[in-house]
């Protein structure tokens, strides 16, 4: 098979024709885009440069302050390069910045980071924990956010502006072409025949490559055979088109299973929070029973923490049955009526048809335990816990009430916007509430209602799922 001809090739039995018409028109072209080029290539380099700066940055610098503060052993230090890109960055920005709102909003974001340092400084040489938190909130959080917030407006001050000067260079070339129009219609007749020609032999495999791309905007990304012409650049351009949608499949079917695993890691991570909590309260309670001559008491509330954990091991799974979590909050309850006997009763009414349904372990567990410590026990007199599971429509919704203390109105709204923050007040309720919608979606999670003296009940929804649903 020969070898397509290429439109370059067509292309220069026409130059000859062109080149007195093309002379003209280059003249008049390169004066004016002398004129506008070296402010449209300023606009250009700021835009630019601009969206280099890191889209992550406040999440990036509060992350790594976050874990330097609490001395985690994720961190990696103090993020003074972060800091100083930022500033590097800004300054390149300023030496090449005129118009006025976008000078300001630079000038803004190299006098913060040089504050953003100075304060990162600040909090290297505070000792206090109480005090490097506050630091943190009341500093670098806002610091941050206001960095970011000045870069974000200095690319749009810019942008706008570009677009300002591409308007006009538009309205010129508008002007141009009307120009070439005119002259072009001396050489239209000589033309004509050669364009029919090379037009039949360009247009239907233009429209036809028009509409695979039509379709590729569509959301059709099924690999087809190329568009055929006998025009070289089209049959590349539509081989190549190809090649890269068979890419972007493979592209989007890595990204969906790291996305799958990163879902699996933060479940997980958020998972190994809740585990230690309850049991440095369990081991306290084992401790006063040997302390108070009670060695059976002891034993039977050992073999409950066993049966408890075995419970939370759930053969290394994350998500388990509604049977094996109400399983593992009976032995909880056991332990804890061991020690609050006198105080505590329970009851768990969850329909046996609901057991198979899959849920995070560990979501009743941290709701049982705040009804206890935070309602019961601060009750005066006999409290009880009420656990209820039912179904409504296509979901599961599960409740933890108690008739303990209650919490007032303005906790129970800081309560719920905590929830919907992801700030840590209450580690258990948000820590379950953002556990059930990383795994189920913005639907599902936990809602509260509590008055003052009466108690507080802690609703459930997560759909029903069972074992093969889930895992699907």
């Amino acid at each position: 098979m020969s070898r397509p001809d290429s439109i370059q090739s067509r292309m220069r039995r026409m130059v000859a024709i062109f080149c007195g018409f093309m002379a003209a028109i280059l003249a008049v072209t390169l004066a004016l885009v002398l004129a506008h080029n070296s402010q449209y290539e300023d606009l250009l380099y700021n835009v630019t440069t601009a969206s280099e700066f890191n889209q992550d940055f406040k999440e990036t610098i509060d992350l790594k302050m976050y874990y330097y503060v609490i001395e985690s052993r994720y961190s990696e230090g103090l993020p003074i390069q972060e800091v100083q890109d930022a500033q590097a960055l800004a300054k390149d920005l300023l030496s090449s910045t005129s118009q006025k709102d976008s000078l300001q909003a630079v000038t803004s974001v190299l006098d913060l980071c040089e504050n953003l340092e100075e304060k990162i400084r600040q909090i290297e040489q505070t000792q206090s924990y109480d005090g490097r938190q506050m630091q943190l909130e009341n500093n670098i959080y806002v610091l941050t956010a206001l960095i970011q917030e000045y870069m974000y407006n200095y690319l749009y001050c810019e942008s706008v502006q570009l677009n300002l000067l591409q308007q006009q260079i538009s309205r010129q070339i508008a002007a141009e072409i009307i120009l070439v129009a005119a002259l072009s219609a001396v050489l239209i007749l000589l033309l004509i025949r050669y364009s029919v020609r090379l037009g039949r032999s360009v247009t239907q495999p233009v429209v036809d490559l028009s509409r695979r791309a039509e379709d590729v905007i569509g959301g059709d990304l099924t690999v087809r055979e190329p568009v055929g012409s006998e025009t070289y650049e089209i049959r590349t351009l539509s081989e190549g088109m190809e090649q890269m949608i068979a890419r972007l499949n493979a592209q989007i079917q890595e990204t969906t299973r790291k996305q799958a695993s990163l879902r699996k890691a933060e479940l997980a991570l958020l998972q190994a929070q809740i585990n230690p909590h309850f049991l440095y309260n369990t081991m306290d309670t084992i401790i006063w029973l040997i302390e108070a001559d009670r060695p059976q008491a002891a034993v039977e509330m050992v073999s409950n923490l066993s049966d408890f954990f075995r419970h939370s091991l759930s053969r290394g799974e994350d998500v388990i049955t509604l049977g094996e979590e109400e399983r593992h909050v009976r032995s909880y309850l056991q332990i804890q009526q061991a020690r609050y006997k006198d105080i505590l009763d329970y009851s768990i009414e969850i329909d046996p048809a609901l057991w198979e349904t899959r849920l995070p372990k560990l979501t009743l567990q941290p709701l049982v335990e705040n009804a206890l410590y935070h309602g019961i026990k601060r009750k005066r007199g006999k409290g009880r816990i009420r656990i209820a599971g039912r179904e409504e429509g296509a979901d599961v919704l599960l409740q933890i009430a108690d008739d303990g203390a209650g919490m007032t109105e303005d906790r129970l709204e800081e309560l719920r916007r905590a929830m919907e923050s992801g700030e840590r007040v209450g580690f258990g309720l948000v820590t379950v509430h953002e556990r059930l919608r990383l795994l189920f979606g913005s639907l599902y999670g936990l809602t509260l209602s509590s008055r003052e003296g009466a108690g507080t009940a802690v609703t459930v929804r997560v759909p029903r799922r069972e074992r093969e649903e889930a895992e699907t």
